[in-house]
Parts: C-alpha cells; structure tokens; sequence
C-alpha cells in the first residue's frame, strides 16, 4: 500500500544525539582514508565526460538519487546546471528508465558509492552549485549514530564541495543533527524548517506524504556565492 509507511521511531528520543559534536570534531581531525572503489572511480570518469560534453553548467549533485526521479525533476527546474545523481543501488536507478523515460539531456544518473564520489570530487578540486540530499536512511537506533551522513567522516568533505545544501526527511531529529553538524563545519545561513512541498522531489516524498507524516529539511550555504534559492 502507498500510504502505510511508519513513522520514524528512536530509542533516542527527540533531542539530538549527545555525542554529535564530538563525533563530527574527530572527524574533522581524522581524514576519511577508506579506498576509493573501481566502480565508483569508472562511474566518476563517466560523470565527469558528461559534464564536460555539456559545457561543464553550473554542477548539482543529487546524493543518493534512488530512481532518479528527483535527478529529473532537478534537471527540469534547473535547466541552465548540469546534474549528477548518485545512487549505490543498480535496482533503484534501473527503475527509472522504465517508469519515467528518457533523463534531460543536462543529467544523468550513475550507480557509484556516495562516499567515493564526493572525494573524488574533492580531489578533483571541483566544487559544486547545488546539493540534495533527499530521505536518506535516517539510521534511528542511537547507536548508529555515525551511520547519518551528517555524523559520518565523509561530512567535511560534503561541506568543503561548497554549494547550497538541502537535506529532507520525515524525522526532525536528523534535521536538527544535520543543522547542528553543518554549523560546527562552518556552514552559514543554516536554516531547519517544517514544509510542505508543492511537488514531490522523490517516491519516498510522496509515500510519507500519502502516509500523514511531517516533512522537514535543512537548508545552508556552503559557499560564499551560494544561493539560498530553495524548490
């Protein structure tokens, strides 16, 4: 059923995690060293061609896509960028092409693990215009704390891609923990509100929509010219 999803429960309560700031002060002493994958490096070259093939726009990375309707929706709203949506999932992203046609030509979407294509894109010295992180697996046991982006090692290198920055999701918590992890990094206009979109960027948006729940997101300026502009 399309409108049975549960809310989001956590033996955590309802106040951000207790030991947020000191996991994301670690990770900002402790690079993140894990190998970057063959797959993730090859889908990075692909990204990369395209991008230049279309005159390298204004770059916006869709993290974690899933089936690549948000990638779509952003490619239409955003027709002068080029977007780039990630997903790990070959499954999710091969939906798309069955359900909603043909991508715009100014994106395209690729199977690569998250944390390798932000440090490549890092180690490229590319920054970024614009990134979204729509419903990721809020992780709501407190003892998985570090398997949230925001408290993930790979989260300065989030932050130092630049841009403007919007997370969703349908647990306040990890809105709240999100704003709290982007300001110790040094974000401005880091801003946490309720909303409720005119149009739903992903199947999940539209799930928790039918299903009752709260919608939130965070929103922050990464970079010095980037703009507050939000969908």
């Amino acid at each position: 059923m399309f409108g049975n999803s549960s809310p989001v429960i956590s033996n955590q309560g309802t106040a951000p995690h207790r030991r947020l700031h000191a996991v994301v002060a670690r990770y900002l002493q402790r690079p993140f060293l894990k190998p970057v994958s063959m797959h993730s490096r090859a889908a990075f070259d692909v990204g990369m061609a395209a991008w230049s093939a279309a005159g390298k726009l204004p770059l916006i990375l869709d993290a974690g896509c899933g089936t690549g309707l948000s990638t779509k929706y952003l490619a239409s709203r955003f027709s002068d960028h080029f977007i780039i949506g990630i997903d790990q999932s070959a499954h999710r992203l091969g939906r798309f092409s069955s359900r909603e046609g043909a991508l715009p030509k100014n994106a395209i979407c690729l199977r690569a693990d998250l944390t390798d294509y932000w440090r490549l894109l890092q180690v490229a010295g590319i920054t970024v215009a614009r990134q979204y992180l729509l419903y990721p697996n809020p992780w709501p046991k407190a003892v998985h704390v570090r398997r949230r982006w925001h408290a993930h090692p790979v989260f300065p290198t989030v932050v130092a891609l630049g841009g403007f920055f919007e997370c969703r999701s349908n647990w306040p918590v990890y809105i709240e923990e999100c704003a709290l992890a982007l300001r110790q990094l040094g974000a401005a206009s880091v801003e946490c509100e309720r909303y409720a979109p005119s149009e739903p960027l992903t199947p999940f948006e539209s799930k928790y929509l039918a299903s009752g729940h709260g919608l939130w997101r965070c929103t922050a300026r990464l970079s010095a010219s980037a703009s507050t502009e939000t969908v």
